[in-house]
């Protein structure tokens, strides 16, 4: 069984380095900061009997998603760490700028060098789960929540997704691209068909999702319909052949692209930009299926989605049915700082810098 079920079951209160598994070599500073490692050599010979309190916070509202992580990080790596006092929030929640999210008070030279790696944790993790949170939020302002499909594989480097994966579910995405993105917190990656699988049909969709209905008859039958720019004629050929059995059909027109349909409808033309996956593309694409009775047949657009343009499409009410988002998921926009704010129980820190306590933080077991 997972952690993160035992955790949803109440079992556990925090996630482990059972699910993070972290890199050994942390333990050898190998990942933090030169000046970190000094810093502890010389703490060691020359104050090794000061106990400091250690805050970090970021500077905007943010969904807080890594304390789990950095947690385990300090436990599995510290010196003593059961002699550390760690207060903390909780991944999920809602954070304000300059809010102290984890403060960790201790003999500096057992938990100090970590400073920088925790700093990332939380970065990378937050950016995350902030960025997959505004567009779960924006894809629900028709007063229906879409579901959002976090399809950040092709993004970044292949051993970022159980972590970003783990996120991308802290923000509110719950269908992901991988099995790897589903590691930390779910079962199986979903996905249907890419363009290579067309491909190597010679551009024929219907024979490609023939023979991927025989081959994954369990799964609920997509077909991707954009890899001859002719999306209505595409997606009304495959509906034609399977009736029922289609459950949906995804554009993922490239924005460099003019779909056949605006070739053959210029009149149209002129008041918007016709590239990719625009609005009245899947509006011609919802009323072509209508027509032909195929209304239960999903649209799933990808292709360049941010949580703004997903607002303007739901304000415009475009029939999409499902989002899939990748690269704009994956920013690092929100950066953390950590600080040593205490020292032996009085007020010590830089200029601009203090103890900044919040009732909110939760005192780790």
């Amino acid at each position: 069984m997972k952690e993160i079920e035992l955790k949803l079951q109440g079992k556990i209160k925090r996630l482990t380095n059972k699910t993070f598994k972290f890199d050994e070599r942390v333990s050898e500073g190998w990942f933090s900061a030169v000046y970190f490692l000094k810093t502890r050599k010389i703490v060691e010979k020359y104050r090794h009997e000061n106990i400091v309190t250690m805050q970090f916070f970021q500077k905007t509202n943010a969904i807080l998603c890594g304390t789990d992580e950095v947690i385990a990080l300090i436990k599995t790596f510290a010196k003593d760490p059961e002699t550390l006092e760690i207060r903390s929030l909780k991944d999920g929640d809602k954070i304000k700028p300059f809010e102290t999210v984890l403060t960790v008070t201790g003999p500096y030279q057992n938990f100090g060098f970590l400073e920088g790696v925790i700093d990332g944790i939380f970065a990378r993790r937050t950016s995350v789960a902030t960025n997959v949170y505004k567009v779960v939020k924006a894809a629900r302002k028709s007063g229906f929540q879409k579901p959002v499909i976090f399809m950040g594989d092709r993004d970044d480097h292949f051993t970022q997704q159980s972590g970003d994966g783990y996120a991308a579910f802290i923000g509110g995405s719950q269908a992901q691209a991988t099995h790897a993105m589903n590691e930390w917190w779910g079962k199986k990656g979903m996905g249907t068909m890419p363009h290579a699988l067309i491909q190597l049909f010679e551009g024929d969709v219907v024979a490609a999702t023939q023979a991927y209905k025989e081959t994954f008859p369990e799964d609920d039958l997509m077909a991707l319909v954009d890899y001859n720019n002719d999306v209505v004629t595409d997606a009304l050929k495959v509906a034609r052949a399977f009736g029922e059995e289609l459950k949906g059909v995804r554009v993922d027109t490239s924005r460099t692209m003019v779909d056949q349909y605006f070739c053959r409808n210029p009149e149209i033309m002129g008041a918007f930009d016709p590239r990719g996956v625009n609005p009245h593309l899947i509006f011609a694409l919802r009323d072509a299926l209508n027509k032909e009775g195929f209304t239960h047949v999903k649209i799933i657009a990808t292709g360049g989605f941010t949580a703004e343009r997903i607002k303007e499409y739901e304000e415009e009410n475009v029939p999409v049915d499902i989002y899939g988002v990748g690269s704009s998921l994956l920013k690092i926009n929100i950066g953390f700082t950590g600080d040593n704010v205490i020292l032996n129980g009085e007020p010590q820190a830089k200029a601009g810098r203090r103890y900044n306590d919040n009732p909110r933080l939760e005192l780790v077991e």
